[in-house]
Formats: structure tokens, C-alpha cells, sequence
């Protein structure tokens, strides 16, 4: 089974939200329709700009918490390696 470890943001260099689940699509589709209250719904955070795989729970909750922990400028030039113009990932995974 696979893990992620994903990133949604408000729009481009707005704010961000580090999440992890083994159902990106399902997960994503949750925050997209404000299906839990929480801080994505408060603050509008419905975009998927980057995403990770991994084999096990253990490594993507690692991973989370390590991304977590990095400062705003590491996360954005994280983004911008994979996904220079922060375009909307959704449409590609829920196919």
C-alpha cells in the first residue's frame, strides 16, 4: 500500500498545509469540498501543488514532520523544483 505526503496551498506563495494519508484522492477531495472543518477549510486551502510516495506509514509520517519543521523559503523552492508554477495537481490524480 502506498503512503503520501502531500502539500495543498491557498494559491501561489499562499498558505500552505502539510498532510499525510494512504487516499490522496479521497483525502484531497475532502479538503476540496470543506468536507472537515478545520484550518484548510478556514483558510481556503484546497490546491495540491506537490506530493510524495512512500512504501510505509512510518517513512511518510517521518517525512511530514520533518517538511513541518522546515522553514517557509525550504518549502517553497521544495514546490517550485517539482511544480514551478504551483499548477493544481488534482486534476492528474483523480482520474
Amino acid at each position: 500500500m502506498a503512503y503520501y505526503v502531500y502539500i495543498l496551498a491557498s494559491r501561489k506563495h499562499g498558505t500552505l498545509y502539510i498532510g499525510v494519508t494512504n487516499d490522496l484522492v479521497r483525502r484531497v477531495y475532502e479538503h476540496r469540498s470543506k468536507a472537515v472543518p478545520g484550518v484548510t477549510t478556514k483558510y481556503g486551502i484546497d490546491k495540491l501543488v506537490l506530493f510524495e510516495i512512500y512504501d510505509d506509514p512510518a517513512s511518510a509520517i517521518a517525512r511530514e514532520k520533518e517538511l513541518k519543521k522546515w522553514r517557509r523559503d525550504w518549502k517553497t523552492r521544495l514546490i517550485e523544483e517539482q511544480n514551478p508554477s504551483w499548477d493544481d495537481l488534482y486534476s492528474g490524480i483523480a482520474n
